[in-house]
């Protein structure tokens, strides 16, 4: 072997070990739990947290899996997006805390359910929708292409509008021919 040969392996194993350290590191998550985080609603209605003695007066709950589980692996950060901690499942905190986290996760991840898709009409490259939804009749527009609907589940749909509007049809084996023809071309 030549010394090229045997320090070019040393320089591979070198950046290998740095790669792993370095996932490590990323992979580091600090779990939040209800003996080292305590979470209060502040009087303008957001959420803040006292976690391992350190205030954060304003902080968001992001969910890993939105559309399929809200109640595990939720993040929360601050209003710079910054990781605090993870709490790995509602039910490890009391109740109180529980429904409180749960009030945040409602507000931030708010998409009615489309009951009955009244009409879509497509437009230069836009559907405008009309549909009953749990919120009241709602007209909105998606813009086409872009995945703005898209299947996030067996037969559930999401549709987002261009004002970042989220709604849900739970069931499309549920709608009407009619109303499955409508949805059909956005999707």
């Amino acid at each position: 072997m030549t010394a090229n040969a045997g320090a070019s392996g040393r320089e591979a194993e070198a950046a290998k070990t740095e790669a792993s350290a370095e996932l490590s590191d990323a992979a580091n998550i600090k779990y939040l739990t209800d003996d080292n985080a305590s979470f209060e609603k502040t009087e303008g209605r957001m959420l803040s947290v006292l976690a391992d003695g350190e205030a954060h007066p304003a902080v968001y709950v992001h969910c890993s899996f939105p559309h399929t589980n809200r109640r595990i692996y939720l993040s929360i950060r601050t209003i710079e997006n910054k990781e605090i901690g993870m709490i790995r499942d509602l039910d490890d905190f009391p109740a109180e805390t529980a429904r409180l986290l749960e009030e945040q996760i409602q507000i931030r991840y708010f998409a009615p359910e489309i009951t009955r898709v009244v009409a879509v009409k497509e437009e230069f490259g836009y559907a405008y929708w009309e549909a009953e939804t749990t919120a009241g009749l709602c007209r909105f527009t998606v813009r086409g292409g872009g995945g703005h609907t898209k299947l996030i589940g067996p037969g559930r749909l999401l549709v987002t509008d261009v004002d970042g509007n989220r709604f849900v049809i739970p069931d499309l084996a549920r709608l009407s021919d009619k109303e499955y023809r409508m949805v059909e071309t956005s999707m």
